[in-house]
């Protein structure tokens, strides 16, 4: 038995409502592995959870966020095999908790665990599986392939900055949209930038004078949708992981939130996302990190306009 320090959520509301926590933590049970976190990844859904987003039933509470992780084994139970083979003591690996990785040890079952990919640091590895499982998604159910021409739109963020090079690897033309002081970067990805705004679908044109096959949008805007279904003439290869009423009602695809084919999709490419990281061909773009205890400035901050990258929270 050891304890750890964990941030919970007590009560629903906003991020004042976090706070930090003593508890006991048991050894790792059968299937289990006990894990010291280096790095933890926080998204826009560890706030949902709480804020009342998903409702507000007080039977859930206390809730605990924090999905994805990096960090050292400290302890295996008997029978834990990982997603990619035997684990052991000292092993540097990511995790896809679910929930809970707010802490500084977690115990998880080790078929959610994975060897850490060595080109990236801690912070970089603990903010690859929940934004690289949603752009790898999106690139299966586009159907993109070698030689055709990808729309990104929002290229930028964690999970468009992921699509993008992942697109790029399969050889296809990646045609990113950004803010201005985000093209270099997405040129360094590979992307060719365009900036968003009044006359977007014009300057789509111009870049891909034989058209655009397939369109992602991880913006939400109104634009966004408008400029994909004037390009692309499959809507089933237009894909948001936002505007979830206009792919409802224009006949295009919205994967994710809680769709049980998005879930297969990301169970499965996770392997080969870290195998990816390891072997150079991903990067993963970190804004801020925070200590632990400050999950809460991390969460407000995550919700106002913020440098491109992942928010990591070090324990």
């Amino acid at each position: 038995m050891t304890t750890t320090e964990s941030v919970v959520a007590n009560a629903f509301g906003g991020p004042e409502v976090l706070t930090v926590i003593e508890e006991a933590l048991p050894d790792p049970g059968p299937g289990q592995v006990l894990l010291e976190l280096r790095a933890v990844g926080v998204n826009p859904i560890d706030y949902k959870l709480y804020s009342g987003a998903f409702g507000a039933d007080e039977s859930r509470l206390p809730i605990r966020p924090g999905i994805e992780a990096s960090g050292l084994v400290l302890a295996v139970g008997s029978g834990a095999v990982g997603a990619a083979g035997p684990i052991a003591v000292g092993d540097e690996v990511v995790a896809y908790a679910g929930a809970g990785a707010y802490t500084r040890r977690l115990a998880l079952g080790a078929e959610s665990v994975f060897p850490r990919p060595q080109a990236l640091t801690w912070e970089q590895s603990a903010g690859l599986l929940v934004t690289g499982g949603t752009a790898a998604e999106a690139i299966v159910v586009t159907g993109v392939v070698e030689g055709e021409t990808l729309l990104i739109h929002g290229a930028a963020g964690g999970v468009g900055s992921l699509a993008v090079q992942l697109a790029v690897a399969k050889g296809v033309t990646v045609i990113g949209t950004a803010a201005a002081a985000n093209h270099d970067h997405l040129r360094g990805l590979g992307a060719i930038p365009v900036t968003y705004g009044e006359g977007l679908e014009a300057r789509v044109r111009e870049l891909a004078p034989s058209g655009v096959d397939a369109a992602f949008d991880t913006a939400g805007t109104d634009e966004a949708v408008d400029v994909s279904l004037a390009l692309v003439a499959d809507r089933t290869r237009i894909v948001t992981i936002v505007s979830f009423g206009r792919a409802q009602g224009e006949g295009f695809v919205a994967i994710g939130g809680g769709n049980p084919d998005s879930v297969g999709i990301r169970e499965a490419g996770r392997l080969g996302l870290v195998e990816a990281a390891a072997r150079g061909d991903l990067d993963v773009v970190v804004a801020k990190t925070f200590p632990l205890a400050d999950a809460a400035r991390a969460h407000a901050e995550l919700q106002r306009p913020h440098p491109p990258g992942k928010f990591i929270l070090i324990p």
